[in-house]
Order: C-alpha cells, then sequence, then structure tokens
C-alpha cells in the first residue's frame, strides 16, 4: 500500500498538525515516538509532553501570525 504524502498544517494561534508518514527527531536529532499517523506539535513552547502540543496555548493566551 502506498502512503499518502506528509503534510503539516499551522493551525491558528495553535500547533501544527502533522498527517502522514513522518519521522520526528528532537534537537540532538535522537528520534520521537509517535504512535499515531497525525500529531499535534508545540508551537508556543509552554507545552509539558514537548514536542507535542497539550493546549496550554488556549490559556496562555499564544498568538501567532
Amino acid at each position: 500500500m502506498k502512503s499518502a504524502p506528509a503534510t503539516i498544517t499551522p493551525y491558528p494561534d495553535g500547533p501544527l498538525i502533522v498527517r502522514g508518514d513522518v519521522a520526528i527527531t528532537d534537537a540532538d536529532g535522537a528520534p520521537v515516538v509517535t504512535r499515531r499517523r497525525t500529531v499535534a506539535l508545540c508551537r508556543c513552547g509552554l507545552s509539558t509532553i514537548k514536542p507535542f502540543c497539550d493546549g496550554t496555548h488556549k490559556p496562555a493566551g499564544f498568538r501567532a501570525e
């Protein structure tokens, strides 16, 4: 089965939604384990489960252009 191309969608004032078969690594290049084909990556920097979003951007009032 051929996999669909990966997509990254920035949600207004929220996370980056990554869909598809992608490899995510940390700042040192070590692989980050993902258990789903769709993940939300933190953009506000306040998540307690980085690199993933935990919704902290909402009460923090994060805004992105």
